[in-house]
């Protein structure tokens, strides 16, 4: 597997080379160092999974960083480079990002591929991690799966940059796809936007899910016990990453709202938001009732999780990704017994109102604090019994339908049949679940 991260806190990767470790797959996962500017890498072997982490080649930084700085009367050819500054804004515009994505993406897949040990399969997490895993398959005369874990072209810095610049890298995307023996993504909606693009292989659909887990008794509560919210003050969790769009300031203006005096805003995770969190924390126009804690590790979440009344995660609407979505963190608060406030998004929606047992929470318009806060009230406003009767619900839906030990199974059978069989054109995964 290749993924261009420190893989340590990557959920879905760490779960699924478990799954094939379990499954009697000998796993090599190809990462990077957590400092993006290291120069040595490092191995570990983490539960009879060996990871490798890479360094980013850094020769390239130097003479981009010298082409980003003004100079006085530049010769011809250095005034063709540093010319790029009009439109990058220091290297953070549409050719800083391609470069990036030129010589710190490949640049990095090149070197993980060249490193990595030969494999019957190269798995690419994400276009990152695709590009690595393209040239190991080519490398090797191996099989190819690229597990795309968003609509790369949707997200983040990408949905950002003009047409031609994400021309370049849909381009490099439908290069990947076709060479692909298997596509994996997250849910169905991703899925069929994934085939308007492009004419894909053999595709398996493997939700984020935790495994099946049950509380312990008396119920955890961590987070009262970690920032002493008192028992009878509601607690809204907020999980994951620190990022913009994630509705973060959104669940704090909500928290403001008449009724929900005695409710407490709490952000469990890491990311680029984090010092903006903290000042939240500070305003005393919230009146101490937000609180940011450091992220866990993905094997210690649920109990953190369990403590909270409910999860809220008003991811905005600012990208077709973001409407598509299915986040790690629905799936973990229904694992956990949580009841969840959710963007009103066709997927979300599906999971949350669709459920066969009844409503596993509430959905609303996640640029509008109003809106929020009136779907924490409703679920509030619950008689205890109500309540405690959701918490069943959420944890039953999970034990029943949304749970790793159903996804991985549709995993473990699309690589049974790259071990066997040749792949023809049709969907794994479970029809009934996903209509």
């Amino acid at each position: 597997m290749f993924v261009f991260n420190a893989v340590t806190h990557d959920a879905r990767v760490l779960r699924e080379a478990a799954a094939l470790r379990d499954a009697g797959h000998e796993v090599t996962i190809m990462a990077r160092p957590p400092d993006t500017f290291a120069r040595v890498g490092d191995e570990l072997v983490r539960d009879g999974i060996t990871i490798v982490r890479v360094p980013i080649p850094h020769g390239w930084r130097r003479w981009w960083r010298l082409a980003s700085l003004p100079v006085r009367a530049p010769t011809a050819a250095r005034r063709r480079v540093i010319g790029w500054r009009h439109e990058t804004s220091r290297g953070v515009g549409p050719t800083g990002w391609l470069v990036t994505w030129r010589f710190a993406v490949v640049g990095w897949g090149r070197r993980a591929a060249a490193q990595a040990p030969v494999a019957d399969v190269y798995h690419g997490h994400d276009l990152s991690g695709a590009v690595a895993a393209e040239r190991a398959a080519a490398l090797h005369g191996a099989r190819l799966v690229y597990d795309s874990h968003e609509l790369l072209l949707e997200s983040r810095s990408t949905a950002r940059q003009p047409d031609w610049a994400r021309s370049i890298i849909r381009r490099l995307e439908a290069r990947i796809v076709a060479r692909a023996d298997a596509v994996v993504t997250v849910n169905v909606a991703i899925a069929a936007e994934l085939a308007r693009r492009y004419r894909l292989p053999r595709t398996a659909i493997v939700h984020n899910c935790p495994p099946r887990w049950s509380p312990s008794e008396p119920a955890p509560d961590r987070i009262r016990a970690a920032l002493g919210i008192p028992g009878d003050e509601a607690i809204a969790l907020y999980h994951g990453g620190f990022s913009g769009h994630r509705g973060l300031e959104e669940l704090g203006e909500a928290i403001l709202e008449p009724g929900l005096e005695r409710v407490h805003a709490v952000y469990l995770g890491y990311g680029s938001r984090l010092a903006h969190l903290q000042q939240m924390a500070a305003n005393p126009r919230f009146g101490g009732r937000v609180h940011v804690l450091d992220a866990v590790e993905p094997d210690d979440l649920l109990p953190w999780v369990a403590s909270a009344d409910m999860g809220v995660m008003a991811i905005q609407a600012s990208t077709l990704n973001h409407r598509l979505s299915t986040p790690n963190k629905l799936f973990e608060c229904l694992a956990a017994g949580v009841p969840v406030v959710a963007s009103d998004f066709p997927e979300m929606r599906r999971i949350i109102i669709g459920d066969p047992d009844g409503p596993l929470g509430a959905v609303c318009d996640p640029a509008d604090p109003d809106a929020i806060a009136a779907a924490i009230r409703g679920i509030l406003k619950l008689e205890p019994a109500a309540r405690a009767d959701l918490r069943r619900r959420c944890q039953r839906a999970a034990h029943e339908r949304w749970n790793w030990e159903t996804e991985s199974a549709t995993l473990l059978a699309l690589y049974a049949e790259l071990g066997s069989a040749e792949l023809g054109a049709a969907e794994l995964g479970a029809p009934a679940r996903a209509g």
